[in-house]
């Protein structure tokens, strides 16, 4: 679980984060959700360390961050594994490479013991004979299975995941959105992720939080924000015409 209680964030004269608090559960899809340049990619930072608010705490399964020493810092952030929108993989490493690369880097485990954790990894997010192809060898969906893997491969605690689907057909995007469910909910993970698909919010919303401006204007699940009168909430998502479709059909039912 991650606690975040009013927090603020500045950059110079500019004010990007306005007092959001907000609980974002264990084993649940919690999604943030805003125009750009809504605080979203700054908001996220703070929750993976990168960023200190000058106000407000966040909290991680019950230690404030502001509390910690370096080495406990560091150990947190070896608790997180992060989802890059556009994948993120070294190009000139192996599939396998690139889901072995924290492994070497932050564990003293033997190099038996590094294999059997990518072989599993990549066995889970379905990715079975990929181990020696590289990533300009595989589809884009692939990558982002690949980069998934890479980021449970150190069973992390908190999973942070960027527009995982940007770039991918909405096929493949509704599978990616899956996927990532699936692992949180089977391995209890605290998963956050930034997006502006809507089909995100209507298949895996089990937590959202909206952001305008630097504040959180709304908070719900997928269901109950068909529900809300919030003008900026309703501005943003029917936009979409699937949504509007939806919606229609949620109003109809209702009435």
């Amino acid at each position: 679980m991650i606690e975040v209680e009013n927090i603020h964030k500045s950059f110079g004269d500019t004010h990007v984060l306005k007092g959001i608090s907000t609980v974002f559960e264990q084993g649940k899809t919690n999604l943030v959700i805003g125009q750009s340049g809504s605080g979203k990619t700054v908001f996220l930072k703070c929750l993976l360390g990168l960023f200190e608010p000058e106000q407000g705490q966040i909290c991680y399964n019950g230690s404030y961050y502001s509390e910690l020493s370096m080495d406990q810092r560091r150990d947190l952030r070896q608790e997180m594994g992060m989802v890059f929108q556009g994948s993120a993989l070294f190009d000139s490493m192996t599939v396998e490479g690139n889901v072995m690369f924290p492994l070497d880097m932050f564990t003293k485990q033997s190099k038996a013991e590094m294999q059997d954790r990518v072989d599993f990894v990549l066995e889970r997010v379905n990715l079975i004979d990929a181990h020696k192809k590289y990533p300009s060898e595989i589809s884009g969906g692939m990558q982002k299975r690949v980069a998934i893997a890479r980021a449970i491969v150190m069973n992390p605690k908190y999973l942070f995941c960027d527009e995982p689907n940007s770039g991918l057909d909405p096929k493949t995007a509704i599978l990616i959105d899956n996927l990532i469910q699936e692992i949180t909910r089977e391995y209890q993970i605290t998963t956050v992720i930034n997006t502006h698909d809507m089909n995100s919010v209507m298949e895996i919303g089990e937590k959202i939080i909206f952001l305008k401006n630097g504040f959180k204007e709304w908070e719900g699940t997928n269901k109950e924000i068909f529900k809300t009168d919030n003008v900026a909430v309703t501005d943003f998502v029917y936009s979409s015409e699937l949504f509007k479709k939806v919606r229609q059909m949620y109003i109809e039912e209702r009435n």
